[in-house]
């Protein structure tokens, strides 16, 4: 069973049980029920139209769930016992319940959430596990968001830079557990794509597409961080980079550069250098430049910082490191790495331990710390942090 398509033929799904009069909430629940049955039943007797299977065992779920509901308030139901006969109206609700489940009015772990499960087909138990919250207590959180968007319309217009920012979230704060929440982001991202035509969501695909493609050189066997200096780039997915590339170009080619566009280009031009000594740093500073005047982000500043001081010298980086907040995560890792550039190791090594102090998870803290100690043995290496 190919349980990446019944997760892509979810959205569509619950469209139909929307646009037949069920409310969001009811729909999505009918659905994950129908997921269930889908799971034990296909493997052994697989359906010839896997969406009419779902629409139909979804629609009798919602059915059965509207007569439980009326018969505790002493109710006749009054709904039609079966859909109308004949094929699905073809309508890709896709995009209409990305917007819904990240809707500005709810939080972003309330969208990420409610999209996981909604749009990515996951269990609550699997969305708990990913991000290490006890299930009751993501239970609540999804039941809460659902509340709240129960009168959103699916017609109504949604906010795509919204749902991009739920999926970028999605990719870089997920933890690994049961399902991995990066591939996650990728195949909804992939998914979005094709229901809206838009630079910028090509560009935040292709941004994932490259960062994922260097996954596996990221962790050593102990499951360390390699700093991108010393990974081993014949454990690059190329075949990944260049369908990022090719995504990103042509986004780029409509020359309506956006933040991920940006961001997508930045790391390309990592992925494209055979050896981190050829890396382009002038084109990266060049790219920041404009993710900075798009964005003024901190964090592009901060990172530009780290590429003035590639590209141009350590002391022109520490220079341009004076104009970002020092309070920004980071920051002392970056000071670290670009004062050990600058041969001014002692300071270096404070800055290191300063900066694992800081550090938000343990894999990060571990790193910093070996780099500290690794200059007070007075080790010397090349690399970026």
């Amino acid at each position: 069973m190919d349980e990446a398509r019944l997760r892509e033929l979810i959205p569509e799904v619950i469209g139909v049980l929307g646009r037949r009069g069920a409310d969001f909430a009811s729909a999505e629940d009918a659905v994950q029920d129908a997921l269930v049955k889908a799971i034990a039943t296909w493997p052994r007797d697989p359906p010839r139209d896997a969406k009419g299977w779902l629409v139909t065992v979804s629609w009798r779920k919602y059915l059965d769930l509207c007569r439980s509901e009326h018969a505790r308030h002493g109710r006749e139901v009054a709904v039609d016992l079966e859909p109308p006969q004949g094929p699905v109206t073809e309508v890709d609700d896709t995009l209409r319940l990305y917007f819904l489940c990240a809707h500005p009015s709810l939080t972003p772990s309330s969208a990420v959430a409610l999209t996981l499960r909604a749009v990515g087909g996951l269990t609550t138990r699997q969305i708990a596990e990913a991000y290490l919250v006890p299930e009751p207590t993501m239970a609540q959180r999804i039941s809460r968001a659902k509340r709240r968007v129960a009168e959103v319309s699916l017609d109504r217009p949604g906010d795509l830079p919204t749902v991009l920012r739920v999926l970028y979230l999605i990719y870089n704060e997920g933890h690994s557990g049961e399902v991995d929440l990066a591939t996650e982001a990728v195949r909804a991202t992939r998914q979005l794509a094709s229901a809206a035509d838009d630079p910028e969501v090509a560009g935040l695909l292709a941004l994932m597409l490259v960062h994922h493609a260097r996954r596996a050189a990221r962790t050593d066997s102990a499951g360390r961080l390699v700093p991108l200096a010393e990974q081993d780039r014949s454990r690059w997915d190329t075949a990944l980079i260049a369908e990022g590339v090719q995504v990103l170009q042509a986004a780029l080619a409509r020359d309506r550069l956006g933040e991920y566009q940006a961001q997508a280009a930045i790391a390309a031009l990592h992925a494209d250098a055979r050896r981190f000594e050829e890396t382009d740093w002038v084109q990266i500073v060049e790219w920041y430049d404009e993710l900075v005047a798009l964005t003024g982000s901190a964090v592009a500043r901060l990172n530009r910082s780290v590429a003035v001081g590639e590209a141009d010298g350590a002391p022109a980086g520490l220079a341009a490191l004076t104009e970002v907040d020092p309070s920004l995560p980071r920051h002392t890792a970056a000071s670290a790495y670009l004062h050990e550039k600058a041969g001014r190791l002692a300071e270096a090594a404070d800055l290191y331990v300063a900066a694992a102090r800081a550090a938000s998870n343990l894999a990060e803290r571990d790193h910093l710390t070996r780099q500290a100690a690794r200059l007070r043995q007075g080790g010397v290496v090349d690399g970026s942090t």
